[in-house]
């Protein structure tokens, strides 16, 4: 169908990439964009873990650049730091596939293999990058030595807009979705933020993804396909695999506000919990800061 997506006029073509920071890789499912950031003191590609590799998992449409404060803080301080865009957003591909977490958890498996990364790691996710992390430290615990959780998703079904609501419902025609869904996101990325003054330039670096063709198919698919739904058990799982977990939480996120971590905490109780006073949904990029030190405190006792 032609009409759903009328402002996504571009294709995702190798010259818009050549443009971006980062690199490039094929994967089983499509193109990925990754950055990787090595200290080159400690070790080269492929070798050891040195302090240990980070690996930072976005959450339900915003990019890797979410995580600008925590990649530069986190390479600085001696780690092996690895972010990349999920399927659908930012620069990878936008596949024809079920948005689902079996295609998230492929992704990061086939991403860090791809990269000879095959020591234990250190494996964040925010927002709906929690469950994907949960997923994958229930599939894969061998490979991971510890487990960041920031302001995760999954603990409830995200309450969602009344149009994300109406594009969940696979008998609502995709063009309402796609005249609509526009607004209804920039709206949602707004209200991730406490502080309204950051909100205009990260819009502003949000947006170019949206004029990719596949964005708000992808989008839909991740509604319709149970990412924004309760991954409970999943973090139940996680609870039992006994893993060093730190949890962070916004006190003032309205996006999965702060009275479901008391749901996450009681399913992992050994998780060291820190909540980060006026601030919203993206503490680590909001409050960076107060963050960046709790994360190497925990990163440090984890080694």
């Amino acid at each position: 169908m032609v009409f759903p997506n009328l402002n996504e006029t571009e294709e995702l073509t190798d010259s818009i990439r050549a443009k971006a920071d980062g690199a490039f890789i094929r994967l089983s499912d499509g193109i990925c964009h990754y950055e990787l950031r090595s200290p080159p003191q400690m070790y080269t590609f492929g070798e050891g873990p040195g302090v240990g590799s980070v690996i930072l998992v976005h959450g339900f449409s915003v990019p890797y650049f979410i995580w600008d404060p925590t990649f530069d803080f986190l390479a600085k301080s001696g780690y092996r730091v690895l972010r990349f865009d999920l399927f659908g957003r930012g620069l990878s591909d936008r596949p024809r596939v079920r948005y689902d977490i079996h295609l998230f958890v492929r992704q990061l498996k086939d991403l860090l293999d791809a990269l000879e990364i095959s020591e234990p790691v250190h494996l964040a996710g925010l927002s709906m990058g929690g469950p994907v992390s949960a997923a994958f430290v229930n599939q894969y615990p061998d490979r991971v030595k510890s487990h960041i959780l920031i302001d995760p998703a999954g603990t409830k079904t995200i309450e969602l807009s009344p149009i994300l609501r109406l594009a969940k419902l696979p008998i609502l025609p995709d063009i309402v979705f796609g005249l609509a869904g526009d607004g209804s996101l920039l709206k949602g990325i707004a209200s991730d933020f406490y502080d309204p003054a950051l909100v205009e330039q990260f819009i502003g670096q949000y947006k170019p993804q949206m004029r990719i063709k596949g964005f708000k198919s992808a989008i839909l698919s991740t509604i319709r396909n149970g990412m924004l739904d309760s991954f409970y058990e999943t973090y139940q799982r996680v609870g039992q695999l006994q893993k060093p977990t730190l949890l962070l939480w916004g006190r003032n996120d309205t996006t999965v506000p702060f009275a479901h971590s008391e749901i996450l905490r009681a399913v992992i109780p050994h998780a060291q919990f820190h909540v980060i006073e006026n601030c919203g949904h993206i503490p680590h990029y909001e409050k960076p800061e107060e963050v960046n030190p709790i994360l190497q405190q925990f990163l440090t006792s984890n080694l």
